[in-house]
C-alpha cells in the first residue's frame, strides 16, 4: 500500500516524498507518508488521485482534511496516513521530527519515463 501510494504521489510530480514506520510510537496510526506539491491545486490534484485510485480498489479514507485549501491535506487510511502539503507548510511543520525514532522506509517507486 506504500509503494502504491508513493507511485501515486510521484506520477502526479509531486515531490520529498517520504514514508516512517511510527508503529509503536503513534496511537493514530502505524505509517506516515509525507509528499509535497508545488502549489495548493497540485497537491488537491494528488489527494484527488489518490481517493480515486484507493477507491477502485475498495479503500475509503476513514478521514479527509484540507481538500478545500490544499496547502496541508490529511488522508487517514487508518493504518497509513498520508500528509500532502505546499512546501512552506511542510518546512513549517516538519511532521518527521514529531518522531526521530521512527524509521524510514525505502519505497520502491519507478522512475522510468514510460512510453506508452
Amino acid at each position: 500500500m506504500l509503494n502504491s501510494i508513493a507511485q501515486m504521489i510521484y506520477d502526479k510530480k509531486g515531490f520529498n516524498i517520504l514514508a516512517l514506520d511510527v508503529q509503536g510510537l503513534s496511537t493514530i496510526t502505524d505509517y506516515l507518508i509525507i509528499a509535497e506539491g508545488n502549489v495548493d491545486r497540485h497537491v488537491m490534484s494528488m489527494a484527488n488521485t489518490i481517493v480515486e485510485e484507493m477507491g477502485e480498489s475498495g479503500e475509503k479514507p476513514i478521514h479527509a482534511e484540507g481538500m478545500q485549501t490544499g496547502d496541508w491535506i490529511v488522508l487517514d487510511y487508518g493504518q497509513v496516513m498520508i500528509h500532502l502539503f505546499t512546501p512552506g507548510l511542510r518546512d513549517k511543520y516538519s511532521l518527521e521530527r514529531l518522531w526521530p525514532e521512527s524509521k524510514l522506509i525505502e519505497l520502491d517507486i519507478n522512475t522510468r519515463v514510460s512510453t506508452k
